[in-house]
């Protein structure tokens, strides 16, 4: 009998420690397990003096962005049937530690060409694939101008929660060059890391 209470005690400790590594109680701690790399969620590659770094953002993190202290139960329920149809990924990119466009010469034509790439045509230049190597289409992203505030261009990808997406293995996520002499630059991304995706524990509600 005390062997039995013995194990179903280790057995709770287990659970409860495993449950707790996924679960977090305030913003930042959510975001420094996001963006440890050993943690798989941040993922960045470095070709020739160029960074990209690509960060998925679960949606229990935009739901806290966006609340704004109006922790209600109704709000939350309604922030994350909004964010949870969708993923949604972090596209750093940054050159000798710059944003993009304050590394581009300043030639009108160059410079003109940068800003349509990153404004209008990025939907164009980045793709995810499953395992199967089925493409699933970007829904949106948004690219807010830093005006040489910054020290990386970043941008917000987002596409649909697809099941055959969600069913899959793993899926890449692909960049093609946008004119700074990468080639294309590929990350692979286990898909259960989004199927356990991280959560923010509210006691309030």
């Amino acid at each position: 009998m005390k062997i039995a209470v013995n194990i179903f005690w280790l057995v709770l400790v287990v659970l409860v420690s495993a449950c707790s590594q996924n679960s977090f109680e305030d913003e930042q701690s959510l975001l420094s397990y996001l963006r440890n790399p050993e943690n798989g969620y941040t993922q960045t590659k470095q070709v020739s003096g160029v960074e990209i770094s690509i960060t998925y953002r679960p949606t229990d993190l935009l739901v806290e962005q966006e609340l704004k202290g109006n922790e209600t139960k109704a709000a939350v329920d309604a922030l994350k049937n909004k964010y949870n149809q969708y993923l949604y990924f972090n596209l750093k990119i940054s050159k000798n530690g710059k944003e993009i466009l304050s590394t581009v010469p300043q030639d009108r034509n160059e410079f003109g060409a940068m800003v349509n790439q990153l404004s209008f045509r990025m939907g164009q230049s980045v793709h995810l694939f499953t395992n199967k190597r089925d493409t699933i289409p970007m829904t949106d992203y948004v690219y807010p101008r830093m005006y040489g505030m910054s020290r990386s261009t970043s941008m917000l990808l987002v596409y649909p929660r697809d099941t055959d997406l969600m069913e899959s293995e793993f899926f890449k996520i692909s960049l093609e060059d946008i004119g700074l002499s990468t080639g294309e630059v590929n990350f692979k991304f286990d898909t259960s890391l989004i199927q356990e995706e991280p959560k923010l524990v509210r006691t309030k509600l």
